[in-house]
């Protein structure tokens, strides 16, 4: 019976999450398996994965074969080194405390890896989201200059025709008023 390291997909449509599951290769996708070792979510950025590396590297060791998506998962997460380190400490290159060192070290180097990808991510998203602001607060700003023209070109109008009604009504109160001591005339 070949077995077979492969990914089995849930999630809605347009929203896949998978679980990465050892099967008989003769089965279907979503079919049966004989057991689930993790998840991979790869909406999320960085991709989420969620593995059991023993289990994993120890189904590699039995044979197991994993698919090319999931070869890529698993030397990602270092179960591919650690099936490699298992290896040499059966061939007696090395002792199992320095497969551990180097599997430790090597995780740690991975781990700041993510590390600097996320901080960079976040810092990608807050200077855009800063620029984003600084544009918007120019735009206001040139809006709020553009209402000022506009109310002080009103304002200027507005005193130029109070002023042109003020020229023209003291005259014909002057014709229409009759003067001081003098009796209205009566038409």
């Amino acid at each position: 019976m070949p077995t077979k390291i492969r990914l089995q997909r849930h999630g809605k449509k347009g929203k896949p999450f998978f679980h990465i599951v050892v099967a008989d290769g003769r089965a279907p996708r979503d079919g049966r398996f004989i057991e689930r070792i993790g998840s991979y979510n790869p909406i999320s950025n960085p991709a989420t994965i969620d593995i059991d590396t023993d289990r994993a590297a120890d189904w590699m060791m039995k044979g197991a074969q994993p698919t090319d998506t999931t070869r890529a998962i698993l030397s990602y997460k270092g179960v591919l080194y650690r099936v490699h380190l298992n290896k040499g400490v059966e061939k007696g290159k090395l002792t199992q405390e320095q497969a551990d060192a180097k599997f430790e070290a090597w995780l740690q180097e991975k781990a700041g890896k993510i590390e600097s990808k996320k901080k960079k991510i976040a810092d990608s998203k807050n200077s855009v989201l800063s620029t984003r602001l600084e544009n918007e607060a120019k735009v206001n700003a040139a809006r709020l200059e553009e209402r000022k023209r506009k109310e002080a070109e009103a304002t200027l109008a507005a005193n130029a025709a109070v002023a042109a009604s003020a020229e023209e009504a003291p005259a014909s109160e002057d014709e229409a008023a009759p003067a001081e001591g003098e009796a209205p005339a009566e038409a």
